[in-house]
């Protein structure tokens, strides 16, 4: 399947690769003199798609070749099952396969937003020679997503209750299955993105709005991909992760990213981690955390601080890239004021700017 409503200067293509039909949009790849420069791939998070990057592939300059694929049960891509077991695994094997079958030879840079950070970077874990310089956009914590309480990812309970598919709010995986466009209900698809994708504040255009929505209503749900199935557990809040499907993948039973810092030092591509401080997705109090939500008295029997904290996301993920440069990488954090979940929407020319004094460095 392809568009055919996209912006200007972004093509819409599909191609079957050796693990499924992947749907991407594709900008530039030529300069004045005709050659092909460096390749810059984007990598779109949760409940999204490849048009969450259209604005910015749209913008980037002609010179660079820029790829934003859609992620299996994303976008127009084929929808097959996610297995959790192997934590983002699925994810960096299709990003692998894809190159593959579009001849991508040379390093990339390669950008990763939200849950698409932590595809990133288990793709740099498992391809360092391939990747130049790895961007991290408010990106999944190395120790995954819920159900851990400090710094080095110590998970709260053994079973990891508190993470995983079985945390889905019903009513907005409902409003995904319906497709729904309505403005009404707190968790609604569109009242979701107004609300947590961005800072409240922020105002979007009419028409670009209703591409995210769709990007947004693009998603598989079910046991098998968004947001997963899910165990009983005995410890609060009486479930833990199942074994299919993203949530399950991206919580800490299965999701292991910390080891980005033993890449050889000779193979570690610089990172630039790109954020907003007004994210209430990816946060030291992410209000999609169910610690926070127990702290905040909206999930009842929250057993206290000392068991169950939110989890200090921004903290881990700046011990681990800390971890990273002591152990012979480099990384820049980089924080956009007044701006939520997804720079690359809310302030896209200074995020353009960063982007660009990071590609081929």
């Amino acid at each position: 399947m392809t568009r055919d409503d996209t912006l200007a200067g972004v093509q819409s293509r599909t191609v079957d690769t050796d693990r499924l039909e992947t749907h991407y949009l594709e900008s530039g790849g030529e300069s004045e003199s005709g050659e092909t420069d460096d390749t810059v791939v984007f990598v779109h998070g949760n409940v999204s798609s490849s048009r969450f990057f259209e604005d910015a592939i749209a913008d980037l300059p002609d010179r660079y070749h820029a790829i934003a694929p859609d992620l299996r049960g994303y976008g127009d891509s084929e929808t097959k099952p996610v297995d959790a077991t192997n934590g983002l695994g699925d994810f960096a094997g299709d990003l692998r396969a894809l190159f593959d079958e579009l001849d991508v030879e040379d390093p990339i840079t390669l950008v990763g937003w939200s849950n698409g950070g932590g595809a990133a970077m288990r793709y740099t874990i498992d391809n360092p020679e391939m990747v130049d310089s790895l961007v991290l956009i408010n990106p999944l914590s190395p120790y995954g997503f819920g159900g851990t309480k400090d710094e080095d990812g110590t998970p709260c309970f053994d079973d990891y209750a508190g993470s995983g598919g079985g945390l889905g709010n019903d009513e907005f995986v409902a409003g995904l299955a319906d497709r729904d466009r309505s403005e009404g209900g707190e968790s609604s698809p569109r009242k979701v993105l107004r609300t947590f994708y961005v800072d409240p504040t922020h105002e979007f255009d009419e028409a670009r709005e209703e591409s995210y929505l769709t990007g947004m209503l693009d998603t598989a749900t079910g046991d098998e991909n968004y947001p997963g199935n899910a165990a009983p557990s005995e410890n609060w809040p009486g479930v833990a992760p199942g074994d299919t499907g993203v949530n399950n993948a991206i919580s800490p039973k299965y999701c292991s990213l910390a080891e980005i810092t033993e890449i050889d030092p000779d193979e570690k591509p610089p990172v630039r981690w790109i954020r907003g401080d007004s994210d209430q997705i990816v946060s030291n109090e992410s209000f999609f955390d169910v610690g926070t939500l127990g702290q905040m008295g909206e999930v009842p029997g929250w057993p206290g601080e000392d068991v169950f904290p939110p989890q200090p996301m921004v903290d881990q993920t700046r011990a681990v890239l800390e971890e990273y440069a002591d152990a012979g990488g480099e990384f820049d954090e980089v924080v956009f004021r007044n701006t939520g979940h997804t720079p690359h929407l809310e302030v896209p020319g200074d995020f353009l700017d960063e982007l660009e004094t990071v590609i081929g460095q």
